[in-house]
């Protein structure tokens, strides 16, 4: 059979699951004082998409398809990264994305000096400050990597991850796509790098499957608060 249709009834079996799943949580009815049948209203499943290691050459088109969506994401930049991408950085801000430091040039903090982990992050604050005219107060540790002495020595909020599809290493848009979808549940945070296509190419898949089964997209910091 053709591998695109058996991608297409995959997805209409993680559809039907899931709207089972949503419809079982709050579709209930309830009875109203004049004894007529009303319907009981819940909030949205929220959850955070999160994006690793940008910008770069598909970011734009990422905030293309989440402008057309209306979803805000959260974006952990490599300091270097935003350097050579500063419009795209500025965007983001613009349109009401949450912008996140990691690091300046990708490097594992608990394995370096703390002196060099304290300049790389502050390197790196300070780049987006410049393009934002913002503070930075959320980082994702490279690999999570984060220690007691950093905690110490940086006033910042660690942010890691629920769902993590290995999408850097699968690259391939189904196989992510499939991962996330199977295994999302309410208040989780999910991982991707916006710096491959097949992954920013995922990431809008699963924002239309979720949206249509009661998830609601919003940044770390709406996630946290």
């Amino acid at each position: 059979m053709n591998k695109k249709i058996l991608f297409f009834i995959g997805f209409i079996s993680i559809i039907l699951l899931l709207s089972i799943k949503y419809t079982n949580r709050s579709d209930s009815d309830s009875i109203s004082t004049d004894g007529s049948v009303a319907s009981e209203e819940y909030e949205k499943m929220k959850i955070a998409i999160t994006f690793d290691d940008g910008p770069g050459p598909y970011t734009e088109r990422l905030l293309d398809g989440l402008l057309e969506r209306n979803v805000k994401a959260t974006f952990f930049l490599i300091g270097e990264s935003a350097e050579q991408y500063p419009d795209v950085v500025k965007r983001m801000h613009e349109e009401g994305h949450l912008i996140g430091n990691h690091t300046y040039s990708h490097i594992e903090l608990a394995c370096v000096p703390l002196q060099k982990a304290v300049e790389e992050i502050n390197k790196t604050n300070n780049i987006i400050k410049e393009i934002t005219g913002e503070d930075i107060e959320y980082i994702r540790p490279p690999y999570g990597y984060w220690t007691k002495e950093l905690a110490k020595n940086v006033d910042m909020e660690p942010v890691l991850w629920d769902v993590d599809p290995r999408d850097w290493s699968v690259l391939d848009e189904q196989k992510v796509t499939c991962h996330i979808v199977k295994n999302i549940e309410e208040d989780d945070i999910i991982l991707l790098h916006d710096i491959f296509e097949t992954s920013v190419d995922a990431a809008l898949n699963v924002i239309d499957i979720l949206q249509l089964n009661g998830y609601e997209f919003v940044t770390v910091e709406e996630l946290y608060g």
